[in-house]
């Protein structure tokens, strides 16, 4: 089992997987990552089971150190991520020696970076999942975000079947993010409880991030959307992508910390596609709904999954068979070069 070090935690770091599910009968919330496409693609990558444990960074990531030689993949958000003061490349596997240093610049795309690892991150399973749920102090390690210094048990990269595999995500499958987000939502389900100029509105403006958005929640700050009798209904469940909307009449969409239930009326909920780009948009970006039926929800999943299937079959798979570090000077400048002769 190899392991990493911790030197610097970044802004916020969290050891996150596919959720803690189960549970929301007792007030214990999914937690899990914000962006399953990033968390998904990135164990694929790797060879290692899709729900896998791996890293979620905001905006700054945190700079590791690898004690161990292993393999990792980067998706999600461009947070300048380098290894050894170099850029390396994000969506495809790179291989890291024991004493490498991992580090991030700073956000150039996106929010939240994933940060997976061959054999994925061995921390204890608590209900079932190795998810971090801060609030509560459950699961990942110590119950809270990284600290500098934690030491993470990681994958034996010589015992993985598939971790001496080199991957890369074909360019047609790499997401872009945008500042100006078209979201689809299924409207309910207490959209009746809205005015037809409320509904109108909340369809037909532009709504932006505010500074009060996380794993939570996200307040969008925008055209009021208005109420028939007051946004008080007794409380009921919450899913992942529901859009509250208390008395004051602006959105709240609910994230992977959201709690297990609420008690203001939800015009209606993200579809499932479409939560990643709420996960990669920051205080400032712009947010439009649009109103789409649970059979095209239902066809748009469908797709996407077929996308999955697909990037399984054809993500380039070759075998590291030797690396090697160059030293080059260039006009007076010198490049330390890895060099990977595959097969």
């Amino acid at each position: 089992m190899g392991e990493i070090r911790i030197k610097n935690h970044g802004l916020l770091t969290l050891i996150q997987d596919n959720g803690r599910y189960g549970y929301q009968q007792f007030g214990v919330p999914v937690s899990g990552v914000m962006d399953s496409f990033s968390h998904r693609v990135a164990n694929i990558l790797l060879g290692n089971d899709e729900g896998e444990a791996l890293l979620e960074a905001t905006i700054l990531g945190p700079e590791i150190e690898f004690m161990d030689d292993s393999l990792i993949v980067i998706t999600g958000g461009d947070l300048d991520p380098v290894l050894n003061g170099e850029p390396i490349s994000m969506w495809e596997s790179v291989y890291v020696k024991k004493g490498d240093i991992l580090a991030f610049g700073g956000v150039k795309n996106g929010c939240r970076a994933y940060i997976a690892f061959a054999g994925g991150i061995q921390v204890e399973k608590v209900m079932g999942s190795r998810s971090t749920y801060v609030k509560a102090k459950i699961g990942g390690l110590n119950g809270g975000s990284l600290k500098s210094g934690d030491i993470l048990k990681i994958g034996d990269l010589e015992k993985g079947t598939t971790s001496t595999k080199y991957r890369k995500l074909p360019n047609e499958y790499i997401p872009t993010y945008s500042q100006d987000l078209d979201v689809r939502v299924i409207l309910g389900p207490q959209d009746d409880y809205f005015t037809q100029k409320g509904l109108e509105k909340f369809l037909s403006t532009s709504y932006k991030v505010t500074n009060e958005c996380d794993r939570m929640g996200y307040r969008l700050e925008g055209e009021v959307v208005e109420h028939i009798n007051g946004g008080d209904i007794i409380s009921d469940g919450i899913n992942f992508g529901a859009i509250q909307i208390p008395s004051h009449g602006q959105p709240i969409i609910m994230m992977s910390d959201r709690q297990t239930i609420g008690g203001y009326t939800k015009i209606a909920n993200v579809i499932s596609i479409d939560l990643p780009k709420i996960a990669q948009a920051k205080p400032g970006d712009s947010i439009r709904f649009k109103k789409v039926s649970i059979y095209e929800a239902q066809e748009l999943l469908k797709k996407v999954e077929e996308s999955i299937t697909t990037i399984k079959k054809t993500c380039i798979n070759k075998n590291i068979v030797k690396t090697n570090e160059i030293l080059l000077r260039i006009s007076g400048e010198e490049y330390n070069v890895k060099v990977e002769e595959l097969g």
